[in-house]
């Protein structure tokens, strides 16, 4: 019988800095934990500073000596995006992993800083230009990994509204999230084949996290959130146990770049990480080439790979 990944599986961190977007709740929280637990230098990148905090001490008193660093982030302001990159890069010489995990779903339609729709503006461009701003510190460093949190929401009415990417003429908060995801998983598919022809060591992998009860449920339309109170036991999962599919992409040494890991079990809805198969439109490599370049002119960072 096959071995079941777990965190057993996490090889030393020691000596790599790691920065875990929305890590002070969520499967943020249980990713930076096992990390910091492993010997990494953790950032938890985070809108509220106290939130952080109390994330930070609750990480150091499971991990004695666990080096936690808490940075502001909030994802739907770029020039806070830019300010945190820029603090980040200014503190560490060396990045090793990036994971992308904060994240909004199922809102009511509001729009971020920028003017973009909050879903889309938070998932995707936020952290477009987050990675933008560090690239080139992770492509320095031997071993480096991106790993972008997507969802088993891409498949669900998903599309790239070209047209309309801010759901300006109309809003659909399903398909809107939908969106969001399916841009994560194109975002990573094409920053893969960038990096690797800038003949660039670093990795981009994605993963996702089943269903996984956390407060990103709060906004779920009252018909889910029904069949989750009645069934949740049957089909969703911890947050610890929804954090092994990133944490696997994140330091699985035969993890390879393009990866996707999401739960073994039924409909991947809950399950140990393995590799798995996002959608044929995700996979799209015109589509992915455009909402790259529209990325790029909407958050005004243009990244050097």
């Amino acid at each position: 019988m096959t071995k079941l990944w777990s965190t057993a599986e996490v090889p030393s961190q020691a000596g790599r800095v790691a920065i875990v977007t929305g890590a002070n709740t969520g499967i943020g929280f249980p990713t930076a934990q096992v990390l910091a637990q492993r010997g990494a230098t953790v950032v938890l990148a985070v809108r509220d500073l106290e939130k952080g905090k109390r994330a930070a001490a609750a990480i150091a008193g499971t991990a004695p000596g666990a080096q936690v660093v808490v940075q502001r982030l909030d994802l739907t302001s770029l020039d806070s995006v830019r300010e945190a990159a820029g603090e980040l890069r200014d503190s560490f010489e060396r990045i090793d992993l990036l994971i992308n995990n904060a994240g909004v779903m199922y809102t009511p339609k509001q729009l971020t800083q920028d003017g973009f729709e909050l879903q889309f503006g938070t998932n995707h461009l936020g952290h477009f230009a987050f990675t933008g701003l560090l690239v080139d510190r992770l492509t320095e460093t031997p071993g480096a990994r991106i790993v972008t949190v997507a969802s088993i929401a891409h498949n669900i009415r998903a599309a790239i509204h070209f047209d309309d990417l801010q759901w300006s003429r109309s809003y659909d908060r399903v398909a809107a999230y939908g969106q969001s995801k399916l841009a994560n998983l194109m975002f990573t598919y094409e920053l893969a084949r960038r990096l690797s022809a800038h003949g660039s060591p670093a990795l981009a992998l994605a993963a996702h996290p089943g269903i996984s009860m956390t407060e990103l449920m709060r906004n779920s339309p009252a018909v889910f959130r029904l069949g989750m109170s009645l069934f949740g036991r049957l089909f969703t999962q911890p947050a610890e146990q929804g954090a092994l599919p990133t944490l696997r992409a994140a330091t699985d040494p035969a993890a390879v770049t393009g990866q996707y890991y999401g739960p073994n079990g039924f409909r991947e809805l809950r399950g140990a990480p393995v590799a798995v198969r996002s959608s044929r439109q995700s996979r799209d490599e015109d589509l992915q080439r455009r909402l790259w370049a529209e990325s790029e002119r909407l958050t005004g960072v243009i990244f050097p790979v």
